[in-house]
This record gives C-alpha cells, sequence and structure tokens, in this order.
C-alpha cells in the first residue's frame, strides 16, 4: 500500500471480486479522507453492492489489496466490523418488536450495554420518539428506513456503509432521510453510499461512477460535470415527445434525453450538430425549435462519459 493509507481511512489497490469466472468488481482504486461522505454510482447490475460488501469485509476479496481505518480487509474483518455500520438492501427489522425494541436488539448484538441515552438520542435525531412504541411493521417505508439507520448507528461507528438506502422510498421521505445523513456527517462519521440516484450523487463531496465492476471516474460531482466531453444543447419546440422520438431515428439513445417540456442533446460536434438537429425537426413539422447551449447536469455526464468510454473500447 502506498503513503496515502495513512491518510485514508478508506483504502483499496486494485480491490476485485469474482463469481467464479464472472468478474463483478474488478481492480477498484478508492481513497476516502475521514469525514467525507462519498458516493458510489451506478446502474443497477454495475457491481455496487458487491463492492460495498467487500468495503465491509462480509466478501473476501478475490484481487488486490485494501484497509479500512488501517486494517486489513482481509486478515483483520472483524475488527473492522466492531468500528463500522452496515446498512444492506435487505437490512432485517423484526416487525414484531417496537421501535424501542428493536434498537435494543441491536445495541446487544453489538455488545452495548448501557444504550439508553445513545438510543434517545438517536430517535430524536431521525424524529421516530412519538413512535417508539410502535411495532416495526406498522411503520411506513420512510419510517423503516429511519428505524434501520438508528439500529446501525447505536454503536457509534466511524464509518457507516449504506447500499442504496432511499431506494423504494417516496420522494419526501428521500429527503429528510438525506438531510439525517449530513447531521450525521456533522458529527464526524464518515459516509460511504451507493446510489442510482444522480440527484443524491450531488448531495456527496465526491463520487465514482461505476459501470460494469469498475470504476470510470473519481471526483467531486462538479469535476465529473467539467469532464464530460462535448456540449448539451436544450432544445425548445411545440412537440418535445414527437420532437424526441424523430431525433431517436437520426441519433442514437446516449445522445438524448427527454424532459417533461424539452429534449436535452449532446454532441461531440458542438453547435453545427446541434443546428443540424433542430433543421431536421424543422423539416418534419416539428419547430419552431429554439436550441441553447446549457450546462450539463451530472446525469448528462455519466451518460456522455459512459458512451466515450464505449467508443474508445470498441474494435477498431
Amino acid at each position: 500500500m502506498n503513503s496515502t493509507a495513512t491518510t485514508a481511512i478508506i483504502q483499496t489497490e486494485h480491490l476485485a471480486r469474482a463469481f467464479g469466472t464472472v468478474p463483478a468488481v474488478t481492480s477498484l482504486d478508492l481513497a476516502i479522507k475521514r469525514g467525507e461522505m462519498f458516493g458510489l454510482v451506478g446502474p443497477d447490475g454495475a457491481g455496487k453492492s458487491t463492492a460495498i460488501r467487500l468495503l465491509c469485509g462480509i466478501l473476501k476479496p478475490t484481487g488486490g489489496h485494501g484497509r479500512i481505518l488501517d486494517y486489513d480487509l482481509e486478515r483483520q474483518s472483524e475488527q473492522i466490523k466492531a468500528r463500522i455500520g452496515y446498512l444492506s438492501q435487505e437490512f432485517t427489522l423484526y416487525g414484531d418488536l417496537t421501535v424501542d425494541e428493536n434498537i435494543e436488539f441491536f445495541a446487544e448484538i453489538h455488545g452495548v450495554s448501557d444504550f439508553g441515552r445513545r438510543r434517545n438520542e438517536l430517535l430524536e435525531f431521525t424524529r421516530l420518539t412519538p413512535f417508539r412504541r410502535r411495532l416495526a411493521q406498522a411503520l411506513s417505508g420512510g419510517m423503516k428506513k429511519k428505524l434501520a439507520l438508528a439500529c446501525t448507528l447505536i454503536h457509534t461507528p466511524e464509518i457507516i456503509f449504506l447500499d442504496e438506502p432511499s431506494t423504494g422510498v417516496d420522494p419526501v421521505s428521500r429527503g429528510e432521510f438525506w438531510n439525517i445523513l449530513s447531521g450525521i456527517l456533522d458529527q464526524g462519521v464518515t459516509i460511504f453510499v451507493t446510489t442510482p440516484y444522480l440527484d443524491e450523487a450531488e448531495r456527496c463531496h465526491r463520487i465514482s461512477l461505476m459501470h460494469h465492476g469498475h470504476l470510470i471516474m473519481t471526483g467531486t460531482p462538479t469535476d465529473v460535470k467539467s469532464a464530460m466531453p462535448g456540449q448539451i444543447y436544450r432544445f425548445d419546440g411545440p412537440a418535445p415527445g414527437p420532437a424526441y422520438e424523430a431525433l431517436r431515428r437520426h441519433w442514437p439513445p446516449t445522445h438524448l434525453v427527454r424532459y417533461g417540456d424539452h429534449v436535452r442533446f449532446w454532441t461531440l460536434a458542438g453547435e453545427p450538430e446541434a443546428r443540424e438537429a433542430s433543421s431536421e425537426l424543422e423539416r418534419q413539422g416539428l419547430g419552431p425549435v429554439a436550441i441553447r447551449n446549457t450546462p450539463p447536469s451530472l446525469e448528462d455526464a455519466f451518460v456522455a462519459l459512459l458512451d466515450s468510454e464505449s467508443r474508445e473500447g470498441a474494435p477498431s
């Protein structure tokens, strides 16, 4: 391991995991500092859950090295587990136990004997105090996520690993959950979160974009958007739906995103190609079309970087 291991709370080099002959994670290189909120971002099947289970010591790597809190991932996984919290997608609450009883159960698992004050703090922090006597099975989806987070935090971990924590939660509860995470960050806890949602990635200090088991880029959300090749143009016209379908007949889907009232067009060739596309729409009676160069979103950048990578990897 190189010298950055002394400053990084999570450090990996070429970390890999295969299932038989099928690679799930290939050459995962990370250096995450204490107090960061770090996001591993990618679509379903990208390898995010496998990566987070490797970092938690749940899965053994089939290649590479890693250290968490200066413990070796392979040789000292039990020491790592004692000092981290892990909220998996399948985190199991006990429906026939109350909110209070669920937290008590996880406190006992982690060997926290005097947990009363900590439990009260977590209930207040997650706004679950009024519901502490309610059975877990009677909670809403968002409240179950908050309770799961409280259970994850009961032993005061230094790092929490959250695997797509807001999947399946309504938008309001999603926002509340992320506000709670910001509060946890203020307490000095390092947060490693996986998410398929690009709007959530914007909340992180830094992110890594993951696809097919490997990292495409790591940096701040601003860094990632700045690295996007080409330019984004917004097309405003009277019929965005038909306009999108018309453009799909001439340009690949990676170059187009349909929004409610407009179409976004990505081009490596710049304004001339954007003008060509708008002229095509007007020839088909879908004009007038107003076009303007617009800053890329994180979603725009991710799609463009994926497309560029596939072009570079294509045989000549």
